[in-house]
C-alpha cells in the first residue's frame, strides 16, 4: 500500500503514528546559561501531535554557540530544563529527539569563552554577518582545529548524547548540515586540511563518521538520526562534487543502522542564493537503504507525493509547524493554515511562539 503522511512508520526503535515530523527550528528563546525555560515547555507540548518532534539545534559545548539565546546540552541545568520539555511532550503522547549541534566557524568571539576565535576545519572566514545580540557584525576568520583537539570534539558530542538520554529524549539527531562544524569538515569548500581529516573524501568524512559512531555507542543506532544538506549553500558552503560526497557518507553510515537520515532538498530560496538542483534525497536514495526523512518547503500535497514516489519515508515541516501547533489535524481536515509572523521568529517572549491559535479555538476548521 502506498504510504501517506498519515501512515505510521517504524523509525528505528520508535513507532510514529504519522509521518508529519516537526523540523528543528532555532527560536532563540533559551534563558540564562542557555537553559530552555517554561515557555519552551509549552511550545513543544503544543506540537506533540507530530509523528516526531526534532528539537531545535542544541550546542554540545560552550564553544559551539553562534546565536543568542540558543540552548545547550552540556550542563546539569540544561539537562533539567530539557527534562521538563520531554516530560510534557510524553504526557501529551508525543515523541521527541534532540538535535546535537556545534556551529564551528559560524560564530563570533562574543559567543566564545574568553572571547576566543571560533573553531573550524580550516582558517577560512565565511561571507556574511552574524547577529551578536546587539548588532550585526562581520564573521571573523576562525582558528583551525589542531589534529589532537579533534578527539575532544567527538567526546563533546558523546557527552551531549549521554545528557540527552538523561533529559528523557527518545533519541538524538546529529546536525551535520547547513554549514555548521561537521558539514564544514565534510565539504571541500571549507576543508583545506592536510592531515587525516582533510584532502580525500574518506578523510573529509572521517569526523562525521567518528561522531556518528560515538553517538551510536551511547544510544544504539536505532535511536540516532543525522541531518545532511547536500545541495545547500547556507552559511557560505560549497562542495565540488556533492553527489559523490554525500553518497559516500550515506553508504558509510548504512552499517550503523541509524533510525533515519534527514536529507534536505534544495528550495527556491536556496537556488536564489546560488544552489543548484540535482542533489537531494531523490538523487541520493540509491546510496542509502535506510529510512529517509526530508525537509525543504514541502506542502501537504508535495509531501504525500514524495512518499508515494519512494524517495522519502517521512517529511519534516518547519515554518508550517512553527505557525500551526496542530498541523497534523489541519492537514487531516483540510483546515486553513495560520500565516507565520516572520518578525517574531527569533524574538523573545510568547508572541509568535506559543500564541498561534489552534483549530479548537475556532480557527481554520
Amino acid at each position: 500500500m502506498t504510504p501517506t503522511l498519515f501512515s505510521p512508520l517504524q523509525l528505528g526503535a520508535v513507532t510514529t503514528p504519522n509521518r508529519i515530523f516537526m523540523a528543528p527550528l532555532t527560536r532563540c528563546r533559551a534563558e540564562a546559561h542557555n537553559v530552555p525555560g517554561d515557555l519552551s515547555v509549552e511550545y513543544y507540548r503544543q506540537r506533540a501531535a507530530a509523528g516526531l518532534i526534532i528539537c531545535e539545534a542544541t550546542s554540545v559545548s560552550p564553544t559551539g554557540f553562534g546565536y543568542p539565546n540558543t540552548p545547550g546540552i552540556f550542563s546539569d541545568a540544561q539537562v533539567a530544563g530539557w527534562r521538563k520539555i520531554t516530560d510534557a511532550v510524553h504526557a501529551a503522547g508525543g515523541r521527541i529527539f534532540l538535535q546535537l549541534w556545534h556551529v564551528g566557524r559560524i560564530s563570533h568571539p562574543v559567543f566564545q569563552p574568553a572571547g576566543a576565535l571560533p573553531v573550524a576545519p580550516s582558517a577560512i572566514r565565511p561571507k556574511g554577518q552574524v547577529f551578536t545580540g546587539t548588532a550585526m557584525a562581520d564573521y571573523v576568520t576562525p582558528r583551525a582545529l589542531e589534529t589532537d583537539e579533534i578527539p575532544g570534539i567527538i567526546a563533546e558530542y558523546a557527552h551531549g548524547a549521554r545528557n540527552a538520554k538523561l533529559a528523557g529524549f527518545d533519541g538524538v539527531e546529529i546536525h551535520n548540515a547547513n554549514g555548521y562544524l561537521l558539514d564544514q569538515f565534510l565539504r571541500d569548500g571549507t576543508n583545506q586540511r592536510t592531515d587525516n581529516y582533510g584532502g580525500s573524501l574518506p578523510n573529509r568524512a572521517r569526523l562525521t563518521l567518528e561522531v556518528a559512531r560515538a553517538v551510536v555507542d551511547v544510544w544504539g543506532g536505532d535511536r540516532v538520526g543525522i541531518r545532511l544538506s547536500p545541495g545547500g549553500v547556507f552559511n557560505d558552503m560549497r562542495d565540488s562534487d556533492p553527489l559523490a560526497t554525500f553518497g559516500y557518507v550515506l553508504r558509510e553510515l548504512t552499517p550503523l543502522r541509524l533510525a533515519y537520515a534527514h536529507v534536505t532538498r534544495v528550495t527556491a530560496q536556496d537556488v536564489a542564493h546560488g544552489a543548484v538542483e540535482g542533489v537531494g534525497p531523490r538523487e541520493l536514495r540509491p546510496f542509502y537503504s535506510g529510512t529517509i526523512v526530508s525537509a525543504g518547503g514541502f506542502t501537504y500535497e508535495t509531501g504525500n507525493q514524495a512518499l508515494a514516489e519512494g524517495w522519502a519515508d517521512a517529511i519534516a515541516f518547519g515554518v508550517p509547524f512553527l505557525a500551526n501547533p496542530d498541523l497534523p489535524a489541519r492537514f487531516h481536515t483540510g483546515g486553513a493554515l495560520n500565516a507565520p509572523d516572520e518578525s517574531t521568529f527569533y524574538t523573545p517572549g510568547e508572541k509568535g511562539y506559543t500564541d498561534y491559535p489552534q483549530m479548537s479555538a475556532g480557527v481554520g476548521a
